[in-house]
């Protein structure tokens, strides 16, 4: 009997480092480009943008802003991401598989947004070059394909052509002829009935709850350290959606006995610490009291309910979600031998992103008082790092 070679897993130690060790080794270099609590301080104090932008002269997004003659805060994004993405495509040219397709389930939140916003645009008729102007350039795909959406006819024909072009020839057209075939048994067996009468938001948060659902069963196939990290960034951000859905569907017609059982219900993702108790609870949710009572049951969300119960302004449930997603993230970088710091490093850019953002917008708004609202990354000054010294 011959004896069966040993089963590597993405995060074994005999082969990790022969296959992914070199990108690995990559996104962990590039932690050194985010910005500092120095350059944070040093751009608060700025009185103009044009001071802003000498500032981070001398940060890595010196050449990014090299040819901007004039500094926005739109056009600062738009550098920005342009040079996160430039570093992501980088990144995954030096992959293999599975790290490759890894890398591959990260954009697809991306596309999902794009096509929503075709969609969403194409609707209300506004100009499709406008509109792939706005798309996220991590989830582009073929040009012919998103300016196949506005052509197609106001008919069940037309929508069924839309399908064949957008759904299908995407990498996320499963997730969408998932939610299709599970709302057209609702409304009819049409796809032209389940564009016209579901809102634009349940579609988006249907796909991504597919996608997240489908993300998390890639990574715990991939087992390892891969499983266990990665596995719970998921199931904070699965939490995290099921929060937002019931909080943001107070006032709507989601928040209906009827609709709270059978739609509200189905756009909670089928992974997470709140599943499947807390979900469960959530459907009978119907107003923030509730749902707080809800939240209490679960201490790792009790503290983040907290906070925006208590009000004032001084910080909103959003920033309370982006200070606990950036510790989770930091943290992935603590360990070695996993695909997690390749998403914690995407994510944590986009943070580091809206914080630029935020503060250009303060300076160019006169609100110097609300500076420094933004969540730093490796900072040494973060509340969990204080409180961990204390």
């Amino acid at each position: 009997m011959v004896t069966p070679p040993p089963k590597n897993t993405p995060g074994g130690m005999a082969t990790f480092n022969i296959l992914h060790g070199f990108p690995e080794a990559l996104v962990r270099g590039m932690r050194n480009s985010f910005l500092q609590d120095s350059d944070y301080h040093h751009m608060t104090q700025c009185e103009t943008l044009e001071d802003v932008k000498l500032n981070m002269s001398e940060s890595d997004y010196a050449e990014a802003l090299a040819d901007d003659t004039s500094l926005s805060p739109s056009g600062l994004q738009k550098a920005a991401i342009d040079k996160l993405v430039t570093e992501f495509k980088y990144l995954r040219t030096q992959t293999v598989e599975p790290l490759s397709t890894f890398l591959d389930f990260i954009t697809y939140e991306y596309m999902i947004e794009n096509v929503m916003l075709l969609l969403k645009g194409t609707l209300s008729g506004r100009d499709i070059n406008e509109l792939i102007a706005q798309c996220h350039p991590l989830g582009m795909f073929k040009e012919s394909t998103m300016r196949s959406i506005p052509t197609f006819e106001n008919s069940a024909k037309g929508y069924s052509d839309l399908y064949q072009t957008v759904l299908v020839d995407t990498p996320v057209g499963q997730y969408f002829a998932m939610f299709l075939e599970e709302s057209a048994d609702r409304v009819g067996g049409e796809v032209r009935n389940v564009l016209e009468e579901v809102e634009i938001e349940i579609i988006k948060s249907s796909l991504i709850k597919f996608w997240i659902e489908d993300f998390y069963g890639f990574v715990q196939k991939l087992g390892g350290d891969t499983a266990d990290i990665m596995g719970e960034i998921l199931s904070v951000r699965a939490d995290t959606n099921a929060i937002n859905i019931t909080l943001n569907s107070f006032g709507t017609p989601l928040n209906e006995p009827a609709m709270r059982a059978s739609d509200r219900k189905g756009l909670y993702p089928a992974v997470g610490h709140l599943y499947p108790a807390g979900t469960a609870m959530l459907v009978d949710v119907s107003d923030e009291d509730e749902l707080g009572r809800v939240l209490e049951l679960f201490p790792q969300y009790s503290n983040i309910w907290n906070i925006h119960s208590a009000g004032g302004g001084e910080k909103s449930i959003d920033d309370a979600f982006y200070e606990r997603d950036v510790q989770m993230l930091e943290l992935a970088f603590e360990s070695q031998m996993h695909y997690a710091v390749f998403y914690a490093y995407v994510k944590l850019k986009e943070q580091e992103i809206r914080n630029l953002v935020w503060i250009t917008e303060c300076i160019l708004q006169a609100q110097k008082d609300e500076i420094n609202k933004f969540v730093p990354v490796f900072s040494h000054h973060a509340p969990w790092r204080m409180t961990k010294r204390r």
